[in-house]
């Protein structure tokens, strides 16, 4: 137990330093510690390695917003949506499309674990939850 607990805490240390001046984790960064892992050899280098993986999707998501949307966005738009969720959020949010032709019209964002819908298929079937 004890050395799952270090290895984590290394990972989380290590995801840190993955981390510009802005608090967003870059590829950059990423190169750098994944170099210095290199030369390091730890003795659990795939457990650390695997953990640190984890940590650093769960990171990238968090400072990810995905925007469905049944048809594409302008680069307006989501230049909008990155500056107000950044602002909510209080650090750097990137926002990427996916197309969700489900959602008949609106949109839902997704960051990290949050989700906002404010498209009209999600608005129906709260209706319909509401109404059972």
């Amino acid at each position: 137990m004890k050395r799952d607990k270090k290895i984590t805490q290394l990972a989380k240390k290590l995801v840190e330093l993955s981390k510009d001046d802005n608090g967003a984790v870059t590829e950059a960064k990423v190169s750098e510690v994944l170099a210095g892992l290199k030369q390091v050899k730890h003795r659990h280098h795939l457990t650390v390695l695997k953990s640190y993986l984890g940590y650093l999707r769960r990171e990238v998501a968090l400072q990810t917003a995905v925007v469905a949307t049944p048809s594409a966005l302008s680069d307006a738009a989501l230049k909008e949506i990155e500056a107000n969720y950044t602002k909510l959020y209080g650090r750097p949010i990137s926002a990427v499309t996916n197309q969700d032709t489900s959602l008949i019209a609106g949109v839902r964002v997704r960051v990290g674990d949050d989700v906002y819908d404010a498209s009209v298929s999600g608005r129906l079937q709260r209706l319909a939850e509401n109404v059972h």
